[in-house]
C-alpha cells in the first residue's frame, strides 16, 4: 500500500492511498472520490450542520465495498480519505464558485463564468444541498482553495493516471471504475428504480462491449440497472478515460439502499 496527498488542517492524515497486488493480477482499476471522512476539526466548525451534510455529500461506506472487490479479484484500489465537503475530486478544478470566496474571482482567470455544476451548487467544493440549503457559515479564503487544490485534488488525479499508465503498459489495456453510491432513484412509469446506474459520457469513454458486458452480467444477476441517466460520468472519466489509446473508463451508481440499513 503506498499513500499520497496531504489534507490540509490535519498534520500527517493522508489524502488518498492506493493497494494492489504487485504485479497487478487484473488490468482494472477501481478509484473511490467520495467516500473521504478524514474531517479536519477547522471544516466541520466551519459548517452549519456538518453531521447531516456531510453524510449527504458522502458516498457512505462505498469504499468498504470497494475493499471487498479489490479483495477477491485483484483489482488495484485508489481511495480518497479527502472528504467530498473539502474538495470534489470529480469536478474540475476551475470549477468554482467564486462567490463563495471574501475577495472573490482572482484576476487571472479571466472573465469567469461559473460551469453547470458550480452554478448548482455542486462545484469544486459544494456550497448547498436539496433540503439544507447553504453548507458553510462564512466565506472561503482563497489560500485553502489553492492548498486543497495542490495538496489533495492534483495529487489523486497524478496518481489516477500513474495507475492506469502502469496498468496499460503491463496488459495493453486498462479499465477504470470510478465507484460511487447513489440514493435511491424515484419509480418511473410503474417499473422499479434500477440498483446501478454506469456512466460512459454517452459512449465516450470506454468500448461499447464493456458496457455490454457489464449489463449482460447484472441482467443474468437479475439487478436492475441504467445507462447514462441520471449519472453519465464527471470529470474523472473527462480527464482519464481515452479508449483509442487502451485507457477505458466507466462511472458506476450504487443505490445506497442496497448495502446499507435506515439505521
Amino acid at each position: 500500500m503506498s499513500t499520497g496527498g496531504q489534507i490540509p488542517g490535519s498534520a500527517g492524515v493522508h489524502a488518498f492511498t492506493v493497494s494492489g497486488p504487485l504485479p497487478s493480477a487484473i488490468p482494472v482499476l477501481i478509484a473511490v472520490p467520495h467516500a473521504g471522512r478524514a474531517y479536519p476539526g477547522s471544516l466541520l466548525e466551519r459548517m452549519r450542520n456538518p453531521g447531516f451534510a456531510a453524510l449527504r455529500l458522502e458516498d457512505r461506506y462505498v469504499d468498504l465495498l470497494a475493499e471487498k472487490v479489490a479483495a477477491e479479484t485483484g483489482a488495484t484500489l485508489l481511495i480518497a480519505h479527502a472528504p467530498r465537503a473539502m474538495i470534489d475530486l470529480n469536478r474540475a478544478a476551475d470549477d468554482v464558485d467564486w462567490d463563495m470566496f471574501g475577495c472573490g474571482a482572482p484576476a487571472d482567470v479571466g472573465s469567469y463564468t461559473p460551469g453547470k455544476r458550480a452554478r448548482s451548487g455542486l462545484g469544486l467544493i459544494p456550497r448547498r444541498l436539496p433540503g439544507i440549503g447553504e453548507l458553510w457559515k462564512r466565506r472561503h479564503d482563497e489560500h485553502d482553495l489553492a492548498a486543497r487544490i495542490s495538496q489533495i485534488h492534483e495529487p489523486y488525479h497524478v496518481a489516477l493516471g500513474e495507475e492506469l499508465a502502469k496498468l496499460r503498459d503491463r496488459w495493453g489495456a486498462a479499465l477504470l471504475f470510478d465507484l460511487h453510491s447513489m440514493p435511491p432513484l424515484a419509480l418511473r412509469g410503474g417499473q422499479a428504480p434500477p440498483e446501478f446506474v454506469l456512466g460512459d459520457r454517452f459512449g465516450t469513454s470506454c468500448h461499447g462491449s464493456l458496457i455490454g458486458s457489464s449489463f449482460a452480467y447484472l441482467a443474468e444477476m437479475r439487478r436492475g440497472a441504467a445507462h447514462n441517466r441520471p449519472y453519465a460520468g464527471g470529470y474523472v472519466l473527462e480527464r482519464h478515460a481515452a479508449p483509442g489509446e487502451g485507457l477505458h473508463a466507466l462511472q458506476l451508481e450504487i443505490d445506497r439502499s442496497s448495502y446499507l440499513d435506515r439505521g
